[in-house]
């Protein structure tokens, strides 16, 4: 049967694909399908109406009682398939309901007063109702004083012709008249309510799949935010959020470091691409760990270097101790994980600390990026070292003397820079206790 077939089994451009799908195009708003399909819906449930008082009416009323139920019913069908053949949902919402409003006082009229007729009037008010649910509340109004006066005029001349022609219509029996006022009212009471009941059920589908669309919406845009966390430091990330302006600040103090894995080429040439980036994944992500611990903010990998900054945000209040522990846990971390046992890596790295400009680089693939003469020197000092050392400008040595043990200086000669003094780092200095105190006097 034509009612069991799915709509998939159809031609997308059948008039029953069209009718099950209630004519919606897939450009229509939500609203609109809505519209659409409340109507459609409405319209089905009218025939349905139809054909029972067509069953009825022809076997307790008068001919001329059969033929309005199956000239509305015709009338019904022939606006929907106009609707559906030529998709015009404007003209089928007025045409349609209008016949709800009209229809029902002709009819009424044609079977004389409201007693006669058993208040069929009474289906009229399914036109502002549709008028606001598939209209708008503004829109409806017009329909509902519509319905008011038209009332109101059939309930005038009923009065005025109630003591001219006391039975208006001799063929309707009084029991004929109780039976369709009962149907009446059930009937359209049951429309009614499943007409509301099925705008409520369409309402809740539709914020179902908004409260969906929004949980996706959410989920993916903390996808998001965690990506351009992963890319850019938190304020940065806020800042580029709120504004397209330019980014670039300047600090006076950021500490900034560099390490490079010593003879990487060498080692590479004897692996696998996928060995080599297994291998650079392991190490850069261990250090993006320790990173992280010490509150500092990695700016990026350079091939097998890796570049670290301390001092961007007033979060961390000593930078530069936290990048000489970072460097120190870097070196701890190479000697000691498993992963690297079998092919032992060493880095050179290198800290200067000083004045920066710090800013974000580009529209597409956009990067976080530092300038300024202390980067270039960190970098220089780093390419200038020697596998498993940290060696530090005088600016770091300077704020680090206190609590990390140094070497002896060494003089570079650095391009751009002439001779420069750097001091290789060795390790932290360890506190003494009030019990280390008196012993030594001791």
């Amino acid at each position: 049967m034509i009612t069991n077939m799915r709509t998939h089994d159809l031609p997308a451009n059948s008039f029953l694909a069209r009718l099950r799908n209630a004519g919606i195009e897939a450009t229509d708003s939500e609203d609109l399908r809505q519209q659409k399909s409340l109507l459609v819906f409405m319209s089905g449930l009218v025939s349905l109406a139809s054909v029972l008082w067509l069953l009825i009416y022809g076997w307790m009323g008068p001919k001329l009682s059969s033929s309005l139920p199956f000239g509305l019913q015709l009338l019904v069908a022939f606006n929907l398939w106009v609707y559906i053949q030529f998709r015009n949902f404007d003209l089928f919402r007025i045409s349609q309901i209008g016949l709800l409003l009209f229809f029902p006082f002709v009819a009424q009229w044609a079977l004389g007063d409201f007693v006669s007729a058993s208040g069929l009037i009474l289906w009229g008010l399914l036109a502002p109702i549709c008028a606001l649910l598939c209209m708008g509340v503004r829109e409806s109004l017009p329909w509902f004083f519509a319905y008011v006066i038209l009332t109101l005029m059939t309930g005038a001349f009923d009065y005025l012709l109630a003591d001219v022609t006391p039975v208006i219509n001799t063929n309707i029996s009084r029991r004929t008249s109780v039976v369709f006022f009962a149907l009446n009212f059930v009937t359209l009471s049951s429309l009614v309510y499943l007409l509301l009941r099925f705008a409520l059920i369409d309402r809740a589908k539709a914020r179902m799949a908004l409260e969906e669309a929004h949980t996706k919406l959410a989920a993916e845009q903390e996808r998001s935010e965690r990506l351009l966390l992963n890319i850019l430091p938190a304020p940065i990330a806020h800042r580029l959020r709120e504004s397209d302006a330019t980014i670039a600040d300047g600090f006076a103090e950021v500490s900034v470091m560099f390490a490079d894995i010593v003879n990487f080429t060498e080692l590479a040439s004897d692996m696998r691409p996928d060995e080599v980036f297994a291998m650079l994944n392991c190490v850069f992500s261990s250090f993006d760990e320790l990173a992280e611990r010490h509150g500092l903010e990695k700016i990026k990998t350079i091939g097998d270097a890796y570049m670290v900054a301390g001092g961007l945000s007033d979060a961390l209040p000593d930078a530069c101790c936290a990048v000489a522990e970072l460097a120190l846990d870097m070196h701890d971390w190479l000697r000691c994980d498993e992963a690297t046992r079998n092919a032992p890596l060493h880095v050179r790295i290198g800290i200067g600390t000083g004045p920066v400009v710090a800013g974000v680089v580009g529209k597409k693939k956009f990067i976080y990026d530092l300038w300024g003469d202390t980067v270039n020197l960190a970098s220089r000092i780093t390419d200038e070292g020697l596998p498993d050392g940290i060696q530090c400008d005088r600016a770091s040595y300077d704020l680090l003397k206190e609590r990390f043990s140094f070497g002896e200086p060494i003089t570079l000669h650095l391009k751009g820079k002439g001779r420069v003094e750097v001091w290789r780092l060795e390790g932290r200095v360890a506190q003494s206790t009030d019990a280390d105190v008196i012993r030594e006097r001791a």
